[in-house]
């Protein structure tokens, strides 16, 4: 028996989510079709954790195991065949049968993109969140420090989480200016990047919002200090929508 890990990124505009689920296609659904067609046996599909509809992501992790002889190295190409176009297996190695895709994971990385101009952009309008009112983001980073560190992010959950536990370490908080992909603009997209040890339902865009409010001056950094203090969903900024969410990185 061989345990293979992949790398995948995919734009999640067209499904219901990472998770198989039976109100739409979701994107495990589809590798695990395909891995079952590449290898000719079942698989079960063990992700690094779940994304929402809408999501996406550019490192996301996934493992199984298998019987098939195929290298390690080939996997992406044979699974990429009969992968729809939004859908890439970045690359594919064996590693030890005790990796566990969800399991091994020591953090994670999120980013969240914003299209900050007052215009909204036609290619990265299903890859970034259009905000057209100016935002300051030397207030959004510095307010962005207020989540380092071990907390209970309560106030910064959505409802719906059966999880035992709030707490969570975020070990950097970063935002900062992009260069636009498709043109020489800077300072038109915004990214802000969280790596913690987990998160939870909502978490990181719920943080976007409290941010965008902070340099709105709809809320101060000692209001967000106070939300994390108190854990009332009620004190933290609004849920972002999903289109500027990436899955960046998985650390293991």
């Amino acid at each position: 028996m061989r345990n293979i890990k992949l790398v995948i990124e995919y734009d999640g505009t067209n499904y219901c989510g990472w998770q198989t689920q039976p109100n739409g296609i979701a994107i495990q659904e589809v590798l695990e079709q395909v891995i079952e067609k590449v290898t000719q046996q079942k698989v079960s599909l063990n992700g690094s954790g779940r994304t929402d509809s809408g999501v996406h992501a550019i490192g996301q992790v996934a493992s199984f195991t298998t019987n098939s002889s195929i290298p390690s190295e080939i996997f992406s190409l044979a699974i990429n065949a009969f992968l729809p176009n939004d859908i890439s297996v970045v690359r594919s190695e064996e590693v030890a049968l005790d990796f566990h895709a969800r399991f091994s994971a020591k953090g994670k990385t999120y980013r969240y993109y914003i299209w900050n101009d007052k215009r909204r952009s036609g290619i990265l309008s299903n890859l970034t969140c259009h905000i057209p009112v100016a935002l300051d983001v030397d207030k959004m980073h510095q307010a962005a420090q207020c989540f380092v560190g071990q907390h209970d992010f309560s106030a910064f959950m959505a409802q719906g989480s059966s999880i035992k536990t709030t707490v969570r370490e975020i070990y950097s908080a970063k935002v900062f200016q992009v260069t636009n992909p498709f043109g020489d603009e800077i300072g038109k997209m915004i990214c802000i990047e969280l790596t913690g040890s987990g998160f939870l339902y909502n978490m990181v865009r719920i943080i976007a919002g409290t941010l965008m409010e902070v340099a709105l001056c709809k809320r101060s950094e000692v209001q967000v200090i106070e939300a994390l203090s108190k854990g009332e969903r009620t004190m933290a900024g609004q849920t972002m929508p999903p289109e500027g969410l990436f899955l960046y990185e998985v650390i293991y």
